[in-house]
């Protein structure tokens, strides 16, 4: 997840004069492409494996895509003016390659386009999602600054299942453990996306619970979160569990406890460990998939 939303003031900027494939790769890196396309691909394989089938993966992905394209433009443009000062060049609204008009309009699009595609799933699973990207958009509103920093990634997240499983014949809820899971791995991802630009977030007054505790309770919350999501994702669903299964959590609790002791310093091992934890509770939330209502 990502900000959301137009700046009160736009900022004064030269107007792109790009046109074209300029203004269309300007627009998807304002998107935020890598983070939703990775939630829009891990959530397409869960209805996959699920047992949703072709036609109704397809209109949850579509579901979900526009929902985070809308999150991440919101994202540049209530950034915009921070972006500008700190002169991110990187950023395409601060840099002038797009204007914030064509981004609010793509936000608004992608927005407009979300409601009916996640409905078609069912009202049940529609409103889950929906309610998930609202709480994407109420981080980048202005939660991303308090305290409550982490639930929005919590609740949008934790109704992922709830999404893929609500479209399933008799619209069941998931399982407890699927959603805990799930929260989880939310949580650690906002913490872990924190780390490598935690320092600039102060400078810019941007203090979620991740950036209060500083290096130390950022890495420490997000090596916690992503452990316990693993703790949830395997010993929560019924029947045994396998000497792998112990083994692998084991390793993850390790690494999970390194993680909150590395010294002091700017290396980009533990931001590297938690990615490695994030991906292993959504492979552990896949090879769910099957069983999660």
């Amino acid at each position: 997840m990502r900000s959301v939303g137009v700046p009160a003031t736009t900022p004064a900027r030269a107007e792109p004069r790009r046109r074209g494939p300029g203004l269309a790769l300007g627009l998807l890196s304002a998107a935020h492409p890598a983070p939703s396309a990775a939630v829009t691909v891990v959530v397409t394989a869960l209805a996959a494996a699920s047992g949703r089938g072709g036609a109704g993966t397809a209109l949850i992905a579509a579901a979900v895509l526009t929902g985070q394209l809308s999150v991440g433009w919101s994202n540049d443009l209530i950034d915009a003016d921070r972006d500008l000062a700190a002169t991110r060049r990187d950023k395409p609204l601060a840099s002038g390659v797009v204007s914030a008009w064509a981004v609010t309009i793509a936000a608004g699009c992608a927005l407009a386009a979300c409601v009916p595609l996640s409905l078609a799933n069912g009202w049940q699973a529609g409103s889950a999602h929906l309610v998930g990207v609202a709480a994407a958009w109420g981080y980048n509103l202005g939660a991303k600054r308090t305290l409550w920093s982490w639930l929005p990634y919590a609740v949008a997240f934790g109704l992922l299942p709830a999404f893929v499983t609500l479209s399933l014949p008799g619209a069941p809820w998931p399982h407890w453990w699927a959603s805990a899971g799930a929260a989880l791995l939310g949580v650690g991802a906002h913490a872990a996306n924190v780390l490598p630009d935690i320092d600039d977030d102060l400078a810019a007054g941007i203090r979620g619970l991740p950036q209060r505790g500083g290096h130390r309770g950022a890495r420490t919350l997000a090596a916690a979160a992503l452990a316990a999501g693993s703790a949830v994702l395997v010993l929560g669903p019924a029947g045994p569990v396998g000497i792998p299964a112990r083994a692998g959590l084991a390793v993850t609790c390790a690494l999970s406890l390194t993680v909150a002791l590395w010294p002091a310093g700017r290396s980009r091992a533990p931001f590297l460990i938690c990615l490695g934890l994030a991906a292993g509770d959504v492979a552990l939330l896949l090879l769910r998939g099957a069983r999660l209502a």
